[in-house]
């Protein structure tokens, strides 16, 4: 019904600090993780998209991430965090950012290298993206058994710079 979308806003911002500060009357607050299945991974659903607005932040499982083997199947492009900047270091989020504009480059070249028509040496940029993003997807997926790091920025960043001097192992 189109009552959903007046609905919405009053029970998903019902968490978090509300307009008292944290929790009632100051006291405390609500964490939520809500889940929302699209159908047939339309992330343009007006549900979806209506949630997105409202929340502080989205992690998008992506089920073509999934068929490739990577686990969590978390698609870095689509997610975010309204929050990021109160809780990275300036370095942290300079890291993230010239990470994922490394991930967007290759993505967005898939079609030419799957094609052929990539050239190496061409451009130093997409040279660069082709070697690292594999890479950066090796350390960002999980088996079942890992635990989660204390500091998974220095991991990454020990990860990318031990297999990029040639070390294969973890």
């Amino acid at each position: 019904p189109a009552s959903v979308f007046t609905d919405l806003p009053k029970l998903l911002e019902r968490a978090g600090p509300g307009a008292e500060g944290p929790g009632v009357k100051g006291r405390g607050s609500i964490t939520a993780i809500i889940s929302v299945l699209v159908d047939g991974d339309d992330h343009n659903d007006p549900v979806a998209d209506s949630v997105r607005g409202i929340l502080d932040g989205h992690v998008v499982l992506d089920r073509a991430l999934a068929e490739q083997g990577r686990y969590p199947p978390v698609n870095p492009l689509s997610s975010i965090s309204r929050l990021a900047d109160k809780a990275w270091s300036p370095e942290q989020r300079m890291l993230v950012t010239k990470l994922k504009s490394m991930i967007a480059r290759f993505e967005d070249t898939r079609d030419i290298r799957l094609l052929g028509a990539y050239q190496s040496g061409a451009d130093a940029e997409l040279d660069n993206a082709v070697r690292q993003v594999p890479l950066i997807y090796e350390a960002l997926t999980q088996s079942p058994r890992d635990r989660a790091s204390a500091d998974p920025f220095a991991d990454l960043a020990r990860h990318l710079k031990g297999k990029l001097n040639g070390d294969q192992g973890d």
